[in-house]
């Protein structure tokens, strides 16, 4: 369900480019990220670093794309913010010495260390491509062909990569009855 919750602001600047342009649609994606934002605060209490990150390169990408009337900059969003992600996990994984991985889902997983760095580079690598793949659909392609792959290609990788990593996860899982 958290999943879902974290592509509704994708959702409605697709739905909001479908009824009118990218301009508007960018103006709908900051609102819906800052509900967003706010709904998490009125519901938990707390508000996750990956959400204020989010909504500073919405904030500031989507400000200049309506501003400046240039679809460039939202075009760049989705790519700064995986690559923001990767370098996030290669500074904790090779520069701090720890798995921010781990940090994040270890409560939750018990993992030996070299599944938890295999999912950390795993996480790396797929940002990294999301990135470049996301440069490339945006200025190989329309502007309609890109929002498409925005919500429909990303989605879809995205549920790609988190079922993989499921499967492989789930093999090395300790189980109750193995302890």
């Amino acid at each position: 369900m958290k999943l879902l919750f974290d592509f509704v602001p994708i959702i409605l600047f697709f739905a909001a480019y479908k009824v009118s342009d990218i301009f508007v649609a960018t103006a709908v994606g900051i609102v819906a990220t800052l509900a967003q934002i706010g709904w998490s605060r009125y519901r938990t209490g707390r508000i996750e670093p990956l959400q204020w990150v989010s909504l500073a390169i919405i904030g500031i990408l989507g400000g200049l794309t309506i501003v400046l009337h240039d679809n460039t900059f939202i075009k760049l969003k989705p790519t700064i913010l995986y690559w923001t992600l990767g370098l996030v996990l290669f500074g904790g994984q090779v520069v701090m010495r720890s798995n921010p991985m781990k940090a994040l889902m270890g409560s939750q997983l018990e993992l030996p260390d070299a599944v938890w760095r295999v999912m950390g580079w795993s996480w790396m690598g797929f940002f990294a491509f999301m990135g470049a793949l996301n440069l490339w659909v945006a200025f190989n392609f329309d502007e309609n062909t890109w929002v498409n792959f925005k919500l429909f290609g990303g989605m879809g990788l995205m549920v790609l990569f988190i079922v993989g990593q499921a499967v492989y996860l789930g093999r090395h899982m300790k189980t109750e009855e193995a302890e």
